[in-house]
């Protein structure tokens, strides 16, 4: 019996996807439930499990090419049940009274599939394309990512360690594709102004340390900073809400709600998963929100419906070491809060010079809806939440 593997159905909004990698080939043995391919979308990448234990007979639609919902692309070829009674031939003896042997029991398993290297396991499709095509053992390189992956500079560049002058042209992913878009976009549509300010974060950090043990076994997470940042904007938002604002048409959209995103590097791209109603969450409530996205992020099952929406946007260029920036909207959205490293500088306190952890703040806005005095009020409040953070504790 044969089974056709079908193209499942697309999320809402998203027309059709692109198969970005076959993890089986034709011949294979596979097993219920295990996945078969990877479909990319404009936003997330979809698994496609088999429907039954079996052997992947034909691959009817190749890495590459594009899919709709339903479009059949491949055939299994269903397992035999899990046993089958065969009966042995007995000579007739003459004597009709003579008990027939047991009947022969026969047990098929369907062959489990070889599993990956363990150097190959968590490697992207990219990554896994350029270490076939140069023949390069990846256990033999050391990754840069995060968390020690293995990025496709680490293999392009152990490749050129021969002298050899390289060249590859690979296709744009999806969602690559889709992030120049809206980048674009935002540029051609919205007259983007960006200003900044300063923030001295020694409140922060002491309450950090002085609660991060406890805090850790009460509510089961760390006590990051991040939460500081999205309690601090979403009381400058609730403060100033054209900042929350966004343009439909001729007419501006005030939310009463703010959904915040949290812009997140990964190997496929840029994702900006949404907090929702964050105005109404703990501190407790967004670092578990938080782990839950950097999980999904690292182990790519972050859905469409974590990234629709969202009223502002967060992006911390300082883990990657930024001092200053000017990061770009995410329309429709009117602004987005820039973080940057910090570091110890010197300021004036009490006439006294002292060393401060200090951090730029960049707010590019939208300036057709949000006026420069708006932007610069909304610094400041998030500013002087995070100096003084028993004011948004106490919703002051």
């Amino acid at each position: 019996m044969t089974i056709e593997v079908k193209v499942p159905v697309l999320p809402e909004s998203v027309e059709d996807a692109t198969i970005a990698t076959w993890h089986k080939k034709a011949g294979d043995a596979v097993r219920r439930d295990e996945n078969l391919l990877d479909l990319e979308t404009d936003k997330v990448v979809l698994e496609v499990p088999a429907p039954a234990d079996g052997v992947l007979r034909s691959i009817l639609v190749e890495a590459g090419q594009t899919v709709v919902s339903g479009d059949v692309l491949a055939v299994i070829e269903q397992a035999p049940a899990a046993t089958e009674v065969r009966q042995a031939s007995v000579p007739d003896s003459g004597n009709s009274a003579a008990a027939a042997p047991a009947p022969e029991v026969v047990t098929w398993t369907a062959q489990p599939p070889t599993p990956p290297a363990a150097a190959t396991a968590k490697l992207s499709p990219a990554v896994r394309r350029v270490v076939a095509e140069e023949h390069i053992d990846p256990g033999s390189i050391e990754g840069s990512g995060r968390g020690g992956r293995l990025t496709k500079g680490d293999v392009l560049a152990f490749a050129r360690k021969g002298g050899s002058r390289l060249e590859e042209r690979v296709n744009m992913t999806r969602l690559r594709k889709r992030i120049a878009e809206r980048m674009k976009e935002a540029q051609n549509t919205a007259a983007i102004l960006t200003s900044f300010n300063e923030v001295d974060l020694k409140a922060v950090m002491d309450l950090r340390t002085r609660f991060r043990e406890e805090f850790l076994k009460h509510h089961g997470v760390k006590l990051g900073l991040m939460s500081f940042f999205v309690k601090a904007c979403c009381d400058a938002l609730r403060k100033h809400p054209v900042v929350n604002a966004s343009i439909d048409g001729d007419e501006i959209v005030y939310h009463n709600f703010q959904d915040v995103g949290i812009a997140v590097s990964t190997d496929r791209g840029l994702m900006v998963p949404i907090i929702r109603n964050a105005e109404g969450l703990s501190l407790a409530e967004i670092e578990k929100t938080i782990e839950q996205f950097a999980v999904k992020a690292r182990e790519g099952t972050i859905s469409l419906e974590d990234l629709q929406g969202g009223t502002f946007t967060i992006t911390n260029g300082g883990v990657f070491g930024s001092l200053v920036s000017t990061p770009l909207l995410n329309p429709p959205q009117s602004a987005i809060l820039g973080m940057h490293a910090i570091k110890d500088r010197p300021v004036v306190l009490a006439g006294e010079i002292v060393a401060r952890p200090m951090m730029y703040l960049a707010l590019s806005y939208d300036h057709r809806i949000v006026d420069g005095r708006d932007a610069v009020q909304f610094l400041v409040s998030v500013k002087e939440s995070l100096e003084d953070p028993a004011r948004f504790l106490l919703g002051l």
